[in-house]
């Protein structure tokens, strides 16, 4: 059996997935980047291996992206995260597609064609407007638990409308609207509504509309918010906080396979895999 590894080290979050040949998942894990990003790269591989009943040397490659990709030592090669989101979305959905990864520290919107082919891609790094940081300083404002905005947010019966682009800003706002008597719950679902404006602002939405990332993870009501504003269906890969180690991982799949020149050889997204 042919198994690798795939290491996205995002600055909020290390994520591991271990793939066999055919592209299932054998084991994972997500943990917190923190500061020394070899060794929660380490931890986390630790954590998959246990999980699939592996020792490392039965893993032949290990390919890392993200933020901190080049701090892994025992990593095989590196991708960029956009080759590695596309990857292990064009994996779940092999048709042409807009991938949505919100991060948190910045969002991603990544095209790919019907082939699996990356034709461009936007990122969002000047403001943490809309990505998971964004929310994770609103519930600190709010001194809320993160971990239930989504809940919060589905069970709202108001939406409070917030304008102000800026983090900081924002949360002043929220603060007047908090003093003014609107409820939590209407201040959360605008909240999310302001992330999914963000994103909607990067670039158009062509072909299907998948969404990645642990911040649609943990607050799949974000999916549905982005339907209601598109009018179409967006699809969740089946983990999608894992997409980009995933993708990682088949893509270290595809080089071993062209090395030994088996058939399919390549570093594209390949198929589909659920």
């Amino acid at each position: 059996m042919i198994v690798t590894g795939g290491i996205d080290i995002g600055a909020s979050a290390t994520k591991v997935a271990l793939l066999d040949q055919e592209g299932r998942l054998l084991g994972s894990a997500v943990l917190r980047s923190g500061v020394d990003f070899a060794l929660s790269a380490s931890r986390g591989l630790d954590q998959a291996l246990q999980q699939a009943g592996l020792e490392p040397p039965q893993v032949q490659s290990i390919f890392t992206c993200g933020y901190g990709r080049n701090n892994v030592p025992f990593a095989h090669q590196t991708r960029t995260e956009i080759a590695a989101h596309a990857t292990g979305a064009y994996r779940h959905f092999p048709r042409a597609l807009t991938v949505v990864d919100i991060g948190g520290q910045d969002n991603k919107i990544i095209k790919v064609d019907g082939q699996g082919r990356r034709t461009s891609f936007k990122m969002n790094r000047k403001c943490a407007a809309g990505t998971g940081a964004f929310l994770e300083e609103m519930a600190l404002r709010l001194d809320l638990e993160l971990k239930n905005f989504n809940d919060m947010a589905r069970r709202a019966e108001d939406e409070a409308l917030l304008g102000s682009y800026c983090t900081v800003f924002t949360a002043t706002e929220v603060l007047s609207k908090i003093r003014d008597g609107v409820a939590v719950e209407a201040l959360i679902r605008g909240l999310f509504r302001s992330v999914i404006k963000r994103v909607l602002e990067m670039d158009t939405m062509e072909g299907s509309v998948v969404m990645t990332g642990g911040v649609v993870a943990h607050n799949p009501f974000l999916a549905e918010m982005m339907q209601q504003e598109l009018g179409r269906e967006v699809f969740l890969p089946p983990r999608p906080q894992l997409t980009g180690a995933e993708g990682a991982a088949w893509l270290a799949q595809r080089s071993l396979r062209q090395e030994i020149h088996q058939p399919g050889a390549g570093d594209e997204p390949g198929p589909a895999v659920n």
